[in-house]
């Protein structure tokens, strides 16, 4: 029998799970259980990380909770797998801290065993800021700060109270049942997470009733074994009276119920001689003893109307660009339009292009208008077509945010776009991610330095209403990464449904397009943008590489030795960063080097290639879905991975071979051996994992999801990769032409 039995809940923090999961493996005392528990439900991404844990280290121990049931019933069908002397609880998205368990141990000991030992936690802010150490408090300890005798809680038949405030029901019949309790004080055991988006128990709704569900019942208990103390009381309505204090909490026709009977059970329970606190807490304690709802309500309101002033202060004036922008948000919402912006108004590319046209074709009722930069419609207007667009920054663009029902981009709009209630945000993102992101990127100075500050980064996430995820990884990586209160939509990236919708003539006429040579093999060259780990890259044209690792082609792969060493057989597309887009780079190497970097269409150049190169950049994600050859080059993974920070290790699960030197990635396609047997069990695991929303109908999702508000359960369910079939590769479209 183990010394403890560790149970944690999954539910919902698959984006930390492996930090609470290592805090645990990671204890030298060693004589434990880990039981992380799941909903019983399908593709669990929680079941899938506790049956990778378990097969890692025996001291595992997956278990299924009823599906919908919360977190009380998970807790207690972990507590009934339990084998532990003592019980402990762990939330998903908490740790504990290093040498926790030999801190508890040794004070079990010293106390001799006692029913509950209660710990010492820290409340860490989510932003890795200011920590406060919460010492033990008894009935209103978390059910997480305490270790159970495991015999005690069987003896006295205690469970988890269905329903929510849980904690509250139970470390109240904990405290009363005990009979044997001690403290570990001057130890924090437990870093519990203090979320962004707050609690889920502070959300408005209807479940704030059941917190007088809990409170009943522990005052019921209390009543019929040993009496309600004045401690008791005090404790569990001070939790009471916070909550009364916030009626926005509450749907406007529970408020007087909630507090009637909250009045109710004060009355009925109120121990002799109690005496209310000072201040304003015994201000409402008084009111709600006499039943004073009217009374109540002027009180609180007072307090929050102090408390507001501040922030009712005038602002300075905005420019006359954005005091447009103020006067029309005062308009009605136009419930018909919808603003797409893509990479920063450089095109109407991406997701957001996507979108719009599967919007024509679902919910023709939209006004669709692209914001572009002004280069993207005067150097390029072929790229635009008939698509209504207004220049980023122009008081067209204002007025167009100002009042549009739907806002779409996939990176940020201007600073100072507000969105207005009622309107709908939606962050498509920019792919797969592979570099950290979001406040993942705070350990990594340059990186940090280049997303700006985190205060303005999160400012814009409180605006977004939906994120698009394409798979599980992205899913977790943008719960960590962007907190918030969005709703994650695991639908697929919408511009990748042309890879599986593409027919043979789609992928001739992008290679007639683009001038790839008829019987030649197009190898796209796509490098990751670096100007935020490496400084700016030069990227002179004419003379060769001025400075840093790059070369004339503004890359650091040097493309003509790359095409001599592979022989005549390919050719090269180049899509550098947006960051070396120069001219002038086309037509070198005899022809075998073509510049597609400013095409307007990332899918037609996947569709044309036959294989892809790239170091870093998030295209191998979407690439991956046409089920072709990739090769990177990890030349400088280590020092990539240490200044600019990543969320997945690449080199250990690549999408095909991987080079470290320029000759090695020569020899993998002078050889051949860049598509062999080897390469295309790298690249299934790959697709089995990063490739698991994108099924060809991510945009029709997204579509009735968000502009059509469909609910979830009517939409299209993903097809089983196993059952998709991907645009056909050059070489079989060729032999369909023909």
């Amino acid at each position: 029998m183990p010394r403890f039995s560790i149970i944690v809940p999954t539910y919902g923090v698959e984006g930390r799970l492996p930090l609470a999961l290592d805090s645990v493996l990671g204890q030298p005392f060693g004589d434990f259980e880990l039981i992380p528990v799941h909903e019983a439900a399908p593709d669990s991404p929680a079941a899938a990380v506790g049956t990778a844990y378990a097969t890692r280290d025996t001291r595992v121990a997956p278990v299924e909770s009823p599906p919908a049931g919360g977190l009380s019933a998970a807790r207690n069908a972990g507590l009934a797998a339990a084998h532990g002397t003592y019980v402990l609880f762990l939330d998903g998205d908490d740790t504990l801290a290093p040498g926790a368990l030999q801190a508890i141990a040794d004070r079990l000991g010293e106390t001799g065993d006692p029913d509950v030992l209660y710990l010492a936690h820290e409340r860490a802010h989510w932003w890795e800021g200011g920590t406060t150490v919460v010492r033990p408090a008894g009935p209103r300890t978390p059910a997480w700060s305490a270790a159970y005798r495991r015999d005690f809680l069987t003896e006295r038949q205690l469970t988890f109270p269905i329903g929510h405030f849980t904690d509250l029901g139970w470390s109240g019949l904990v405290a009363l049942a005990a009979d044997r309790t001690a403290e570990l004080r001057d130890t924090v055991c437990v870093r519990h997470l203090l979320r962004r988006q707050g609690s889920r128990l502070d959300a408005p709704g209807e479940h704030q009733l059941e917190l007088l569900d809990q409170v009943e019942l522990v005052l019921a208990r209390a009543t019929a074994e040993r009496g309600v103390s004045a401690a008791l009381f005090a404790q569990l309505f001070a939790v009471v009276l916070r909550s009364a204090a916030r009626p926005e909490r509450l749907p406007a026709h529970h408020r007087r119920a909630f507090f009637d009977r909250a009045t109710h059970l004060y009355r009925h329970h109120l121990p002799a001689g109690f005496q209310p606190p000072g201040g304003t807490l015994g201000v409402q304690h008084r009111l709600l003893a006499t039943g004073s709802y009217a009374g109540f309500r002027v009180l609180c309101a007072a307090g929050r109307a102090a408390s507001g002033a501040l922030a009712a202060l005038p602002r300075p004036r905005a420019p006359l660009a954005r005091a447009l922008y103020a006067a029309q948000r005062h308009l009605p919402l136009d419930r018909n339009l919808a603003v797409y912006c893509a990479d920063r108004g450089r095109g109407v590319t991406g997701d957001p292009a996507a979108l719009r046209a599967k919007a024509r074709e679902l919910a023709p009722r939209l006004r669709p208008v692209f914001l572009l930069a002004p280069d993207a419609v005067d150097g390029r207007p072929e790229d635009v077509g008939d698509v209504e667009y207004a220049v980023l920054g122009s008081p067209r663009s204002w007025r167009m945010l100002a009042r549009a029902k739907y806002l779409v981009d996939d990176a940020d709009f201007a600073d100072g776009v507000v969105k207005r209630r009622r309107a709908v945000h939606l962050r498509t993102q920019r792919g797969t991610p592979l570099r950290a992101m979001g406040v993942d990127r705070s350990p990594y100075p340059v990186a940090a330095a280049a997303s700006g500050g985190v205060t303005g980064l999160l400012e814009r996430v409180d605006s977004w209403d939906f994120s698009l995820s394409a798979n599980r990884h992205s899913t977790e990586t943008w719960e960590r990464a962007f907190p918030g209160g969005y709703e994650q939509l695991e639908y697929g990236s919408p511009r990748n449904d042309v890879y599986y919708t593409a027919t043979a003539e789609d992928v001739a006429r992008a290679r007639r397009e683009l001038g790839v040579p008829e019987g030649k093999k197009a190898l796209l060259y796509a490098p990751a943008d670096r100007a935020d780990t490496t400084g700016a890259l030069t990227t002179d044209t004419t003379t060769g590489p001025t400075a840093g690792p790059t070369t004339g082609h503004g890359t650091r792969l040097d493309l003509e030795a790359f095409c001599e060493a592979v022989g005549e057989e390919f050719v090269v597309l180049l899509r550098a960063p947006h960051v070396h887009d120069a001219a002038g780079r086309a037509g070198r190497g005899d022809g075998r080097i073509i510049d597609v970097t400013r095409h307007g269409s990332t899918e037609d150049v996947c569709l044309a290639a036959d294989a892809l190169i790239t170091d870093y950049s998030s295209l191998m994600f979407d690439y991956a879905n046409l089920d072709r050859p990739i090769v990177v080059i990890a030349d400088d993974w280590d020092v990539y991975r240490e200044t600019r920070g990543v969320c997945l290790d690449l080199p250990a699960t690549p999408p095909g071979h991987v080079a470290r030197t320029e000759r090695e990635l020569a020899d993998l396609f002078r050889d051949g051996t860049y598509a062999d047997r080897e390469a295309g069990a790298l690249r299934a695991g790959f697709r089995e994992r990063f490739c698991q929303f994108d099924d060809g109908r991510a945009a029709e999702r997204v579509v009735r999801r968000v502009f059509l508000g469909e609910r979830p359960e009517s939409l299209p369910p993903v097809v089983p990769l196993a059952e998709r079939t991907p645009a056909p590769a050059p070489a079989a479209a060729t032999l369909v032409r023909s």
